[in-house]
């Protein structure tokens, strides 16, 4: 019958919810497996196009002891991997909690999932052409006030490199992040007011902490990062009343 909920939405038992977990997660090991493997064949490529980044072009790029070359080649086989293989392994969690999920919550994870992607790439972008530039030269610039010869290892660049930019990109998922929990109820754009504040300070610490100690940069990155708040909450306004609207026409 038609109000009647699929075995697949069926509560399970926790040996059974268990086992569930444990093919997941073997399903997504393989996948990053094969990846990493792919990676290998592409690292090299990568690893080029990092070091043609246009902050630090004039630079040379050392190797700091004879198995740093083979390192950093496994490292970024192995980022290169985890990008790759991150959507299958998110499809396979969605199909995990899927089942302990209401209508209203699937359809919201579901529809989210582009604007997810696009904000993620935004991020990316935005850090490394923008606060990674900002960050490279403030740490030259320190250097050279102390005499120092610049010589950088590549372990050390790409680390410092994927510092700065994924944690920026995870950043401007924020948007996504508050209207999926706007959807479950878990907050409110009456909530997300209340702690503006709070957030408008971490916001602050994150930006002066990936920048040079200047104006300029600081609300170079500062000012996107609040705007996106704003746009957080606006969006969690929007989703919060057509929730109350939906709620309202059931009732009538």
């Amino acid at each position: 019958m038609g109000g009647e909920r699929s075995r697949a939405d069926e509560p399970m038992p926790l040996v059974r919810h268990l086992e569930e977990l444990r093919r997941r997660l073997l399903y997504c090991l393989a996948a990053f497996v094969v990846s990493t493997a792919a990676g290998l064949f592409v690292a090299g490529p990568v690893l080029r196009f990092l070091q043609r980044q246009p902050a630090v072009r004039g630079y040379e790029w050392v190797a700091l002891s004879p198995w740093e070359p083979i390192r950093i080649y496994v490292a970024v086989a192995f980022t290169v991997g985890l990008a790759v293989s991150l959507p299958f392994t998110l499809w396979q969690l969605w199909l995990f909690v899927r089942p302990g999920l209401r209508e209203t919550e699937r359809q919201a994870a579901v529809r989210y999932v582009p604007s997810a992607a696009v904000l993620f790439l935004a991020g990316l972008a935005f850090a490394y052409y923008v606060v990674f530039p900002m960050a490279f030269y403030f740490a030259t610039e320190v250097s050279r006030s102390l005499d120092l010869k610049e010589m950088y290892g590549i372990s050390q660049y790409v680390s410092f490199l994927i510092g700065i930019v994924v944690p920026t990109a995870l950043l401007f998922e924020l948007p996504v992040v508050v209207m999926f929990l706007t959807r479950i109820r878990l907050v409110t754009p009456r909530r997300l007011r209340r702690f503006r504040r709070y957030a408008y300070l971490a916001l602050v610490v994150v930006a002066t902490t990936v920048t040079p100690p200047d104006m300029i940069s600081d609300v170079l990155v500062a000012v996107p990062l609040v705007l996106l708040y704003e746009f957080s909450v606006a969006l969690s306004d929007r989703v919060y009343r057509r929730m109350v609207a939906e709620a309202d026409g059931t009732e009538a």
